[in-house]
């Protein structure tokens, strides 16, 4: 069997960049969950990650955590929806980079076919950046849909 590279945060919460993160840095959160915009640019209409404040992986979630993940998905993707030009809503969870629970959600905007499926996040690096007014519009948008629940 070959040997798998540690991941970030495997060694628990004290060495978990998520865990140390200033909750004040996220874009919503509550005393359960955080959602973060990711990246200093934007491609797409929106791109979060949802992770629990807690430092848990899939298989660890406590049961109380998981019975709210449906519903906090459901929530984000209504506040992406929100934002306007966008089609769908993309989820995706690789669980290869950090041993900390995170989703990563991707705004496809409508009329772009060609991002469909698993090759929305292959190609969006490949996008050209929104202004970054635009940027804090979205943020601003997000952060105010999410509160709003």
């Amino acid at each position: 069997m070959w040997p798998e590279p540690a991941r970030s945060g495997e060694g628990g919460a004290e060495e978990c960049p998520t865990c140390r993160k200033p909750v004040e840095e996220a874009l919503w959160a509550d005393e359960h969950w955080r959602v973060d915009a990711v990246g200093s640019e934007l491609r797409l209409p929106a791109v979060v990650m949802l992770q629990p404040r807690g430092h848990y992986d899939l298989t660890d979630l406590p049961a109380e955590r998981a019975v709210e993940l449906g519903p906090m998905l459901q929530r984000i993707e209504r506040a992406m929806l929100g934002l306007g030009g966008v089609a769908r809503v993309h989820v995706n969870r690789w669980g290869d980079g950090a041993a900390h629970l995170h989703f990563w959600l991707l705004a496809r905007p409508a009329g772009m076919l060609q991002l469909r499926g698993t090759l929305l996040p292959l190609w969006e690096e490949l996008l050209p950046p929104v202004p970054e007014d635009v940027r804090q519009w979205t943020l601003r948008a997000l952060a105010e849909a999410l509160a709003a629940g």
